[in-house]
């Protein structure tokens, strides 16, 4: 009887081709994963993969091992999910994370309907800074590149930005007509933004370097960064669909500049464990991308002036 762990290590290997793209791939050390590699050709009584050049591949036996594998884990999993299925109940804690920036409105909002249809469900939401290292018995909603973790990804939907100053700025200061005039403006961004440059693009002009201006107001917060615009400290990038949101709960705080000019896209992403996910887990998914605004995968419209809209989110949200 072959351990199931091993399987899935030799599994991974064949398909990544590289012990450190596995390590990512099942959130093992390296040491762990070759353990686990030599284990199971001892177990089955020949070698099972070569290095050849820069890349791992399996020789004769392994080719033949791998398809029983793939047929094995799949079975696995299978069991497993028609048993958990036999459950009626989603029970026990959910641990949920979430990007600070989406912790008020839209996804208390996801977790409340949730909740709703499940009474025995406790619930724990972790607001997040940075992107965690590890998830347990949960999920991550992560606004941004999320890069490379030892978590499953799943991109949810993109959100556009936009220049946005409050109305009060743009009396006092007047309204850039061009990119190249945001140098005169004092600018409210992120801490990090300006590290890997910005780049605004339009849709007949292409692309524009932005230089930024005087940073007056960095910060690591999109709400602390979207109250320094309303304050009038400056102009800055926002996602649009956040500010469309902050305006139907705060009219006339934000009007857009250069509306046809976009910031890069920040990606909205899910990330969960790999392996086999607890029935909770699992119907959280489902009902997250039951939730997602459509909006963020290009279905709502263009939303260049930022004004208030209503009924334009998902019924859960």
């Amino acid at each position: 009887m072959y351990d199931l762990q091993e399987l899935e290590a030799f599994v991974s290997v064949v398909r990544t081709g590289s012990l450190t793209a596995s390590t990512l791939d099942l959130g093992l050390p390296k040491s762990t994963l070759s353990r686990r590699i030599r284990q199971l050709e001892q177990n089955v009584g020949q070698p099972l993969l070569l290095r050849q050049s820069r890349k791992i591949v399996p020789n004769d036996a392994g080719r033949v091992f791998y398809r029983y594998c793939n047929d094995i884990l799949e079975l696995v999993v299978q069991g497993r999910e028609a048993l958990d299925e036999l459950k009626a109940e989603v029970t026990g804690k959910l641990e949920l994370r979430c990007h600070e920036s989406f912790v008020r409105g839209w996804f208390s909002g996801v977790v409340e309907s949730f909740m709703a249809d499940h009474d025995d469900l406790r619930v724990a939401i972790h607001t997040q800074r940075n992107l965690p290292e590890a998830v347990e018995d949960g999920v991550c909603i992560w606004l941004g590149e999320a890069g490379e973790t030892a978590l499953r990804q799943e991109v949810l939907g993109v959100l556009k930005q936009g220049i946005f100053g409050s109305p009060a700025y743009f009396r006092q200061h007047g309204k850039p007509a061009s990119p190249g005039e945001l140098a005169h403006h004092p600018w409210v961004d992120l801490l990090g933004m300006a590290d890997t440059g910005v780049i605004l693009h339009h849709s007949r002009q292409g692309n524009f370097p932005l230089s930024l201006p005087d940073r007056r107001f960095t910060v690591d917060q999109f709400n602390v960064q979207g109250d320094a615009i309303a304050a009038g400290r400056g102009l800055g990038l926002m996602p649009v669909w956040l500010v469309e949101r902050r305006l139907t709960a705060h009219p006339g705080s934000f009007q857009s500049c250069l509306p046809e000019w976009y910031g890069p896209d920040l990606p909205v992403t899910l990330l969960y464990p790999h392996g086999v996910l607890p029935r909770r887990v699992r119907a959280f998914i489902a009902h997250l991308r039951s939730c997602i605004p459509e909006e963020w995968t290009g279905g709502g419209g263009t939303a260049t002036q930022a004004v208030p809209k209503s009924g334009t989110h998902h019924s859960n949200t």
